[in-house]
């Protein structure tokens, strides 16, 4: 089964439980290359530490109710891909783009921004607002407001 890059995926209940029980199992074997039998037809796969580590992590979050989505790191996307992904709408999105906030191509009229920019740009503005809120705290806190 092939995804686009972009869609999510959201767990049932009972694949939340799933992912729970196997996450739990999996997480001993995170370290190192996991070799599995598919019982149907005995073929044994091995699966590289990294790819252990990374599937103890998707079932991880599944197991808390969350959507996944995996995309790599080297993938382009459309802008609305880049909006939905950083919960901004595209108007806001491309208006970063044009102010050169976030790198982008364009593709005849299409704009294309690579995975790891977006990372980094919403990296860059959760940390201003970290720091805002901080600065906020620290200012109430004088004052005496209670937070």
């Amino acid at each position: 089964m092939m995804l686009a890059a972009h869609e999510a995926i959201s767990p049932s209940d009972s694949d939340a439980q799933l992912a729970r029980d196997s996450s739990r199992q999996l997480i001993r074997y995170a370290q190192r290359d996991l070799e599995v039998r598919i019982p149907e037809t005995d073929e044994v796969v091995t699966l590289p530490a990294a790819a252990v580590r990374l599937l103890v992590e998707l079932l991880s979050e599944m197991a808390e109710g969350n959507a996944v989505t995996l995309i790599p790191i080297h993938a382009e996307l459309t802008t609305q891909q880049a909006a939905d992904l950083i919960g901004v709408s595209r108007p806001f999105l491309v208006k970063q783009l044009e102010e050169g906030k976030i790198p982008y191509r364009k593709v005849g009229t299409h704009r294309r921004l690579l995975y790891s920019d977006l990372v980094r740009y919403k990296s860059e503005i959760d940390a201003e607002r970290r720091k805002a809120l901080d600065e906020l705290t620290a200012q109430a806190q004088e004052l005496g407001m209670g937070y």
